[in-house]
């Protein structure tokens, strides 16, 4: 998906480097670590959470900032084309130009960029982690070398609207806080058809309606549409990442075994179908995923 050049990158929300620790901890939704009060999962990777919570334990941030990352050349639609760091700023303005007609009282989640490793209100985090939201701080956190290991290690195309639907996601994560049933995925946080797996692919339906209007919603400071219309291939793009994260196919590769019972981000025809689903209405009551009784 392309972006208008003439549309302007505001990136008055969005902050580089290490992030500062908000107030207590939270849940930092990517999937879930069972019953802890911190919950800093991959968003897409789908990693067994017994790999992540040493991790998350013995991080030493010592205080340390990242360096930062320079936003300075992200301006207009035409850089958010050719640098994926201002792509994914330009991707969080167009999510909530969509949201702030969509949702009345939507309010902007903040973005960070970062790289090696953050402190959020969730706790520290790293690269490792992938893509997050953290609603103690009301926060999408992006290290952008994540979608290269998309690429790389998942088979993920990578498309522009591959990197735009993991921006979309997130951002749906922060319109399931403010509509108060993000907390639900601490409840039954595993398992086929448990909270976790139905938080998750709502928010792949939330980016699949981010999709249906992209192209139709102008930006209001320059009265031009954030994005041109999709094509066949961004669509495909964004399945690909969509297949290329589902739990069945991450479990096939890393243990020959596919096991239903531990997932906590749905499989990869799930997370392709309500994608679609979000896509094809635009209307966000089709993502109510906690009452379906089928999410295949």
């Amino acid at each position: 998906m392309t972006f208008n050049e003439g549309m302007q990158i505001d990136t008055s929300t969005t902050s580089t480097g290490g992030g500062g620790r908000g107030p207590g901890r939270g849940l930092a939704i990517g999937g879930g670590l069972g019953g802890l009060l911190v919950v800093v999962v991959a968003m897409f990777l789908g990693i067994d959470p017994g790999t992540i919570l040493p991790q998350q334990q013995q991080i030493d941030t010592g205080g340390a900032q990242t360096q930062g990352i320079d936003l300075s050349h992200c301006k207009t639609g035409a850089d958010a084309n050719k640098y994926v760091e201002c792509r994914v700023v330009a991707t969080g303005n167009s999510v909530d130009g969509v949201w702030s007609q969509l949702l009345q009282g939507y309010t902007r989640p903040h973005m960070k960029l970062f790289t090696n490793q953050v402190n959020t209100g969730c706790g520290p985090a790293t690269t490792e982690v992938g893509p997050f939201y953290c609603p103690a701080d009301k926060t999408a956190y992006f290290d952008t070398g994540f979608f290269q290991v998309l690429v790389d290690q998942f088979g993920s195309s990578g498309g522009p609207l591959a990197q735009e639907y993991v921006v979309a996601h997130e951002y749906g994560h922060h319109v399931q806080d403010l509509l108060g049933v993000l907390g639900r995925a601490q409840r039954d946080p595993e398992g086929a058809t448990g909270a976790g797996v139905r938080t998750e692919l709502q928010a792949d339906c939330y980016a699949g309606v981010w999709a249906h209007y992209a192209s139709i919603t102008k930006q209001e400071s320059t009265g031009v549409p954030y994005l041109e219309p999709l094509s066949d291939k961004d669509i495909a793009d964004a399945l690909s990442a969509a297949q290329s994260v589902g739990d069945d196919r991450i479990q096939k590769a890393a243990t020959g075994r596919v096991n239903p019972e531990t997932w906590t981000h749905g499989s990869s025809a799930q997370r392709q179908k309500w994608f679609t689903v979000g896509y094809q209405t635009g209307d966000p009551k089709k993502c109510d995923t906690f009452a379906a009784a089928n999410l295949g």
